[in-house]
């Protein structure tokens, strides 16, 4: 399997790392914007790719790949995506997947008629714990409660607060704290217990109409599930799941689940460690190849109804809560 990288990003970086520890996938070439081209081929050399580009549609008309890699600002997700469909590329975009829901629905349209192989980089449901995590849920009995926090200080919000607006904070870009970080959260929930009968957005608003934090709650039958998120502070991170008969709990950040302990009524709790790898992203590049291998396109379609409904509850709680996009 064949890889062509868009982005010189911290994503972008992150992702070039985990690629290189991934067995029988090659990294063809990198595309980056014409004034980040230093920065490119500063990468090209770090990483060992032999192709550097600034121009992204000559990049698609040489087909060099199999899949193209979008680690770039949310924003420009659907329309990179769009074109690279169009040229019969696969597709791997980073989260979130789009930023709107009739993006999503487009992109997913055009790829099933083109017969793409369309995933979405959500690094949480392609690790070894979440499949532990899943496979231990029915032992909890009736849900009861979830709670999700994944909350860090970003490193540019000293620069928003001086009214220096990042990608990150950018309403125009699609950023915010809710697709920035919150999308894990809405992601494991939704992936587990599938859409919310209803979900709300309770939001801090930031000087640009941006959310700086907040908490999403969404109401199952039995069940209530809150996802809080915050880049304008930070607390410890965590996953949880409660049930009549016991709880689930992953420790740390939710886009990582280093491990999970499950604790059920009138036994001592034990704890998982699954994940094979160090490096997150590994582990949903190596998933994606063997899915790609074996001509899987059933497990290509269950992601993108997850994805699907990632975006349909974010972006009715977003627009409720009077978070505008552009690209709304």
């Amino acid at each position: 399997m064949k890889i062509a990288v868009v982005g010189t990003g911290m994503i972008a970086r992150e992702a070039l790392a985990a690629l290189r520890k991934v067995e029988n996938v090659e990294v063809t070439g990198l595309c980056a914007r014409p004034h980040s081209l230093d920065k490119a081929r500063a990468l090209a050399q770090e990483f060992g790719v032999s192709e550097v580009t600034t121009d992204y549609e000559e990049m698609l008309a040489r087909h060099n790949a199999d899949f193209v890699y979008l680690g770039i600002v949310n924003s420009a997700h659907f329309d990179y995506a769009r074109q690279a469909i169009e040229a019969g590329w696969h597709v791997i975009v980073e989260k979130p997947f789009a930023s709107t829901l009739a993006e999503t629905e487009e992109l997913i349209a055009r790829a099933r008629a083109a017969h793409c192989y369309l995933f979405e980089a959500m690094t949480p449901l392609f690790l070894p714990n979440y499949l532990g995590i899943l496979e231990a849920l029915p032992s909890l009995g009736l849900i009861r409660l979830v709670q999700a926090n994944f909350s860090q200080y970003s490193s540019r919000y000293d620069r928003y607060l001086a009214r220096d607006v990042a990608p990150a904070f950018d309403p125009s870009l699609s950023g915010g704290a809710l697709y920035d970080l919150n999308v894990y959260n809405v992601s494991l929930i939704t992936s587990l217990f599938g859409r919310p009968k209803s979900a709300t957005y309770a939001a801090n608003i930031g000087f640009n109409g941006i959310d700086t934090s907040g908490v999403l709650t969404m109401r199952y039958n039995g069940f209530v599930a809150t996802a809080a998120a915050a880049k304008d502070s930070s607390s410890p991170s965590f996953f949880m799941i409660q049930g009549e008969s016991g709880w689930i709990r992953a420790e740390g950040i939710p886009s990582e689940l280093s491990s999970f302990t499950v604790g059920l009524r009138g036994r001592e709790p034990k704890t998982y460690a699954m994940n094979r790898h160090a490096h997150r992203m590994v582990h949903e590049f190596e998933a994606m190849r063997d899915i790609f291998a074996r001509q899987d396109y059933m497990s290509v379609e269950e992601g993108l109804q997850t994805s699907r409904t990632v975006i349909a509850v974010m972006e009715k709680a977003r627009l409720m809560a009077g978070i505008q996009f552009r690209a709304d």
